[in-house]
């Protein structure tokens, strides 16, 4: 749980980034998006974790059907706080096994941090909205039957494209991390 203090300084950075990028959000207001963060404290300590490990989280849309707006990691490259990570906890096991020790895993990151991995059609809808990851890439949510096979996705823009690529899952690289996205 956040400190009053922090809460507050949270709450402030959220808004200036919310107003600085309209354009991800147009005709959603933050006094609103602000109230539904205030109403849960498991939301806030997520959106903080998002932020501390640079995630920059920020609203980019909202769901009429359940009422909850929708945060995505909107940092210009993937989040520096979260790289240097396998795909998901069996690659990181394949990793340790040879003496090589990641920073962790993307899967279970995002799980600890109660935020979920971007699929590919999230990351196509937020590189609508920005040029992001143009010097780094960022693991995708892997669908069952590539993971299988030993495979993992992750993306990222180069010559003004949006390129989804794989790798194998025990696969890291300082440059590759994960975004995240949570319904408020």
């Amino acid at each position: 749980m956040e400190t009053g203090e922090r809460l507050e300084e949270l709450l402030t950075s959220l808004k200036i980034r919310f107003e600085r990028n309209l354009h991800r959000h147009q005709g959603l207001a933050w006094d609103k998006v602000q109230e539904k963060l205030e109403a849960d404290q498991d939301k806030i300590l997520s959106i903080s974790k998002m932020e501390e490990s640079g995630g920059e989280p920020d609203v980019v849309g909202f769901d009429q059907m359940t009422g909850e707006y929708i945060f995505y990691d909107c940092s210009t490259e993937s989040p520096s706080g979260r790289r240097n990570t396998c795909y998901d906890r069996e690659g990181q096991r394949a990793r340790e096994k040879k003496g090589i020790y990641p920073e962790g895993n993307a899967v279970d990151m995002a799980a600890d941090m109660g935020i979920e991995l971007l699929t590919e059609e999230q990351y196509r809808a937020l590189q609508k909205l920005g040029e992001f990851d143009t010097k780094t890439s960022s693991w995708l949510r892997t669908p069952g039957d590539i993971r299988k096979l030993g495979g993992a996705i992750f993306a990222d823009r180069r010559y003004d494209h949006v390129f989804v690529c794989h790798n194998s899952a025990p696969s890291f690289y300082s440059s590759r991390g994960f975004r995240g996205s949570l319904r408020v």
